[in-house]
């Protein structure tokens, strides 16, 4: 009794230096909540917002020979013949990890002479004067098609994967009525257009087959030079059924550490199966390669070097911060311990002369210092969450997951930083010589 009325008494009689206390372990564990919270999820984001850069893997046939790389980015032409069977595609789905495939586009491609027509009258006549004729990389290519695979169906195309294009009209449908009906539509690149002088509603005829133009495509890139139409018009136009050329694939990916860059076939069983079920980039285009052995899978390289080099300096930034929040807690802890001691230097004398040990005098200190701790853990990891969640808006656009485990490590690292803190002042208060400390001689 008499040391819970001890207890109460210190809170009561210094309100204003266990304020200071509690709001320095309060603001401490805010801010290693947030870091915490934020560098749990950090990956995810980064990984997707890197992923509007594109795919970070490309299919091509393995019959391809000659390596050119620019920028990271294998642009190696394939051989003449060599193709990946459409058909074929869908066994991407079909991996290990189908759900970290977010997409994928298959590409074919040939110059071809375009004739454009212009001038459209209400009744469908074209006015024959107004035609020009230009030769054109003729793209086909998913805008949104289905895929299925087993009794899955996704929905994968050039606007799941490069997220950046940008048409001004109308996207065309993957598969339209054609060659009955009206002629089905496609994409004009904008300097194509520009060249041209092609409007959205104009026709196109490339290899004796009319296209409607239904947009303007602008993607800063060799396609704003090039007719993009839907990949079976393409294969029929070139006579070149079920074949695709190079395929891109947008995959959610793990970070690239040293682990990742290891030859598999030097691994032991248990370090590839480790390695076989992580989400790496290479492991996922091993996998792709596994379903597909006639391709081969190449990764961009600059958008998986990027995400794991903007992942790691952030992941370092935050660690500091934290550090240095857990530091500054400690040593305001420390400071107010060491204020209240001082002023309660009699109390612990007169404590001391009426028998009461080292232990018992630490055990009062202690446990002052472990309700402080637990309330400004609390405290520190409300207001931590509600800053995790004002980052992930500001910078991500999205909330950041608060996970319940954080919790704990919060707590822990409250009570860490609060016993370092006041462990000198403690020392300092189970040294004090009664006789001394009672005359006012210290």
């Amino acid at each position: 009794m008499m040391f819970l009325r001890l207890l109460f008494e210190s809170f009561r009689r210094q309100k204003r230096r266990k304020s200071v206390a509690l709001l320095a372990i309060a603001l401490g564990m805010s801010i290693a909540t947030a870091m915490i919270a934020v560098g749990t999820d950090i990956g995810d984001k980064i990984n997707q917002e890197l992923r509007t850069l594109g795919a970070n893997l490309v299919l091509t046939p393995v019959e391809d020979t000659l390596d050119v790389n620019i920028g990271g980015v294998n642009l190696k032409p394939v051989s003449e013949g060599a193709f990946i069977p459409e058909q074929d595609l869908a066994k991407i789905k079909g991996i290990f990890w189908e759900h970290s495939i977010q997409g994928f586009a298959p590409f074919l491609s040939a110059t071809e002479s375009v004739k454009t027509h212009h001038g459209e009258t209400n009744k469908g006549i074209v006015d024959a004067q107004k035609t020009g004729t230009v030769d054109a990389q003729l793209i086909g290519t998913y805008f949104a098609q289905p895929v299925h695979y087993g009794k899955q169906e996704t929905i994968t195309g050039v606007r799941s994967v490069n997220t950046w294009w940008r048409v001004d009209g109308d996207w065309p449908q993957d598969y339209a009525a054609w060659p009955t009906g009206k002629p089905p539509d496609a994409l004009v690149g904008s300097q194509l257009a520009q060249q041209a002088a092609i409007s959205i509603g104009d026709l196109v005829d490339v290899g004796g087959y009319k296209l409607r133009v239904s947009g303007i495509l602008n993607t800063g890139s060799a396609e704003d030079q090039a007719i993009v139409a839907p990949l079976h018009i393409v294969q029929k136009i070139l006579g070149q059924p079920n074949t695709v050329r190079s395929v891109n694939v947008r995959a959610l990916t793990k970070p690239e550490d040293a682990f990742a860059r290891k030859d598999p076939s030097k691994m032991t069983p248990a370090m590839r199966d480790r390695w076989y079920c992580s989400p790496y980039a290479n492991s996922i285009a091993y996998q792709i390669h596994e379903a597909l052995p006639n391709v081969r899978v190449e990764q961009v390289r600059q958008v998986e070097q990027n995400q794991g080099k903007v992942f790691s300096r952030v992941s370092g930034l935050m660690l500091l911060l934290t550090l240095a929040a857990l530091l500054a807690a400690a040593l305001a802890v420390s400071a107010a311990m060491a204020a209240t001691i001082l002023e309660r230097r009699q109390e612990v004398g007169l404590m001391k002369s009426l028998g009461a040990s080292n232990a018992g005098v630490a055990g009062l200190f202690l446990t002052e210092a472990a309700f402080l701790a637990l309330a400004g853990g609390l405290l520190g990891f409300v207001a931590g969450s509600f800053l995790a969640h004002r980052i992930g808006q500001s910078i991500f656009g999205s909330s950041i997951a608060v996970h319940p485990v954080v919790l704990a490590v919060v707590i822990f690292a409250a009570f860490a930083v609060t016993f370092l803190g006041s462990a000198g002042a403690v020392r300092k208060a189970m040294q004090f010589d009664p006789a001394v400390v009672l005359r006012g001689d210290a």
